[in-house]
């Protein structure tokens, strides 16, 4: 059992690579969402056992929809399958991003608001269909469109109900944020990992913590 002596409350996950994996291996891209199942699976169960009380997992974004149908389409069956895994377990589901569209699942729109018990359980964030401009706009739609206080604005924002991600931890080697959750994530430490997420190992979210344990965290002070 990894015992550290500080755990991240809050930890952001962007599981990409997928379809780079899949060429690799000689599959087709949309081939590559279906062997992402399982490493979900093991993330979940892992992070579970550590005891982080909070998650949230970039799964589709607004910019993602410009794929092929196939890939699309690849893709929500995959994320279908997952969920209906995960929301038989202990956990609070919330699902960010845009509801309204044809792209977002009709099976997440009972999880768009936070349930009852949310503090009672450990936190899984979807966000699904969502994007950093959307996310910031909802700001503006949530209040009526009417003139906000400064102090107003992080209340009214689409992703109003996700903490602060202390640590954030991408597959794939890509070195960047790609709009995953802008406000939470300002002060995040952030660790790449070689390797493509469906070839997640445990190993690797240890290394992650590891690595986190160390890290100066001021928060900008």
């Amino acid at each position: 059992m990894l015992k550290l002596k500080r755990m991240p409350k809050h930890i952001g996950i962007i599981p990409d690579g997928n379809r780079r994996w899949a060429v690799a291996k000689g599959l087709q891209k949309e081939d590559g969402y279906e062997y992402g199942i399982e490493p979900g699976k093991m993330l979940f169960e892992e992070v579970r056992k550590l005891g982080i009380p909070e998650v949230s997992i970039y799964i589709f974004t607004q910019e993602n929809t410009f794929r092929p149908r196939k890939q699309i389409a690849a893709f929500q069956n995959a994320f279908l399958k997952f969920l209906n895994w995960i929301k038989n377990k202990d956990v609070s589901i919330l699902a960010v991003g845009d509801a309204s569209s044809p792209f977002f699942p009709e099976e997440l729109k009972v999880f768009t608001v936070p349930q009852e018990n949310r503090e009672q359980k450990m936190k899984l964030n979807f966000l699904i269909n969502y994007s950093w401009k959307w996310d910031l706009n909802m700001a503006l739609v949530n209040s009526g469109n009417k003139r906000l206080r400064k102090q107003d604005i992080l209340k009214n924002i689409g992703s109003k109900d996700v903490s602060r991600v202390d640590l954030l931890i991408r597959w794939g080697e890509r070195r960047r944020l790609s709009g995953f959750l802008p406000v939470q994530s300002a002060y995040a430490d952030i660790y790449i990992v070689k390797e493509m997420w469906p070839d997640f190992k445990p190993c690797q979210l240890h290394e992650a913590l590891k690595w986190y344990e160390v890290q100066d965290v001021t928060l900008g002070g």
